[in-house]
């Protein structure tokens, strides 16, 4: 039995790269010589197939020239191709075959013109000018905020908060089961409402009426007249706590989530529960409503967000993008839009159909709540007591930072639980677990020198414009 040969790996490696360079010698030799003839007729081919519909305008103008010359000389001629009649004389039965016109020594700037003013599709819908590819837009520049005032009053953990569409108080609920009303100016008390035997969780101010809405973790949902400074309904169907109310703006409804996994509809004036939303299999969170189909948004701590059709009392659609609980809707009060928020991303959509358009990433905790306002500023609170400011648009971050303690409260209590910009979006309030209340401004020295924006875009970041 003869003996295999031994060969180093060195050798064997570069006998396999010489067998691969013979194998494909032959595909890698010497290009042929390009025909200059055939080139032409492809460029020809090329150009009539995207400038057709310039050639022709080319044609028709050079021949009302010729017919009607301005100077006596005679211009050299140039040949180009079109689909269109010649201007010699000759005629073509195919309408789509190619003919010589003659052009003029200028004839690129007359067809640079004629580019620019001719439409940019032609009939059949083909594109002559190609679109300009899509830029990622600068963020607006936004002054930074500072905290103008802590307010100081309840006995708990303050957990919800609702400015009146007067923009002359807000009202906070706590831990402590009370609603108190604050003079937004002054910062002063001006009303303390008890009833709730429990945490009070949500509140809402009606635009129309002089009712304040509240709910809580004792199941209880009430309607005060603020004339009367009392309660004058109570909404009764809830089997757990709730959590999150919300009033549609143009309709005579309210909202409620809560724990035992359902929204409710209620009817304002009759008490009636309209609709039952039954479809989460967890907390529901959050509930938002807005003017337009789906009427009501809904945020649960099964990971979904659901689109309700309000008429139909039915599910429209379920978001399921989210990986952990989503604890914060918040809709812009100007773009057909809204926002989410969970531990993992806040992630912006489109309505109605809940169609995605980008994530805003870097807040790295429980993100309790958000706020909007018209100018595009984007906040939100977590529960370690982390604040971001973001640009709506383009999600940049331009300010973070940990809101200040009450001196005297444990440092765990640092965590933001609710948030709302004032009517005119130029101060900011917060409910927070240290029992304070603080409301943050512009910083009115701010300028863009003096605060840049530093902002490097992510090449990767998904976008649907």
């Amino acid at each position: 039995m003869e003996e295999v040969q031994r060969h180093s790996v060195h050798t064997l490696v570069f006998r396999s790269l010489k067998r691969t360079h013979d194998m494909f010698v032959s595909n890698q030799g010497a290009l042929p010589e390009i025909d200059e003839k055939l080139d032409k007729m492809r460029k020809a081919i090329k150009a009539r197939d995207s400038y057709s519909l310039v050639f022709e305008r080319v044609s028709k103008a050079l021949e009302l020239k010729q017919l009607n010359p301005t100077t006596g000389a005679e211009e050299p001629q140039i040949l180009a191709i079109t689909n269109g009649p010649t201007t010699s004389g000759s005629k073509s039965n195919d309408t789509n075959s190619q003919a010589i016109v003659p052009v003029t020594e200028n004839y690129q700037s007359t067809v640079a013109g004629l580019i620019k003013t001719t439409t940019t599709t032609t009939n059949s819908g083909m594109q002559l000018i190609p679109k300009k590819a899509p830029s990622i837009p600068k963020p607006t520049w936004h002054a930074p905020w500072k905290l103008s005032r802590v307010i100081s009053g309840h006995l708990g953990w303050v957990r919800c908060i609702a400015v009146e569409p007067g923009n002359e108080w807000f009202a906070t609920g706590a831990g402590d089961r009370v609603i108190k009303i604050w003079d937004l100016a002054s910062g002063k008390l001006k009303l303390s409402l008890t009833g709730h035997v429990s945490t009070v969780r949500g509140l809402a101010v009606s635009n129309k009426h002089p009712y304040l809405f509240s709910c809580g973790e004792d199941r209880q949902v009430k309607c005060w007249d603020l004339e009367y400074n009392k309660v004058i309904r109570h909404y009764h169907g809830h089997l757990s706590a709730v959590y999150s109310l919300a009033l549609h703006p143009t309709i005579d409804v309210l909202a409620t989530s809560g724990r035992d996994s359902t929204a409710r509809i209620w009817d304002m004036r009759t008490k009636a529960n309209i609709h039952t939303l039954t479809g989460h299999t967890n907390t529901v969170a959050s509930v938002v409503a807005q003017e337009f189909n789906p009427q009501i948004i809904t945020g649960s701590h099964d990971s979904t967000i659901r689109l309700w059709d309000l008429a139909a009392g039915k599910s429209v659609c379920t978001l399921t993008n989210h990986k952990k609980s989503v604890r914060s809707l918040v809709i812009h009060p100007k773009l057909y839009m809204f926002a989410s928020a969970s531990p993992d991303n806040i992630k912006q959509w489109r309505c109605p159909e809940g169609n995605f358009v980008q994530n805003v990433s870097g807040h790295n905790a429980i993100v309790n709540c958000m706020a909007v306002n018209q100018d595009g500023v984007l906040v939100s609170g977590g529960d370690n007591g982390t604040m971001f400011f973001w640009d709506w648009r383009t999600g940049y971050n331009f300010q973070r930072f940990q809101a200040p303690v009450q001196p005297g409260s444990m440092d765990s209590e640092a965590g933001v639980f609710a948030m709302a910009f004032d009517q005119s979006g130029s101060r900011l309030i917060t409910a927070e677990a240290d029992k304070t209340i603080k409301i943050y401004k512009e910083d009115d020295e701010a300028t863009e020198e003096s605060h840049p924006v530093n902002w490097r875009p992510d090449i990767l970041k998904r976008r649907k414009f």
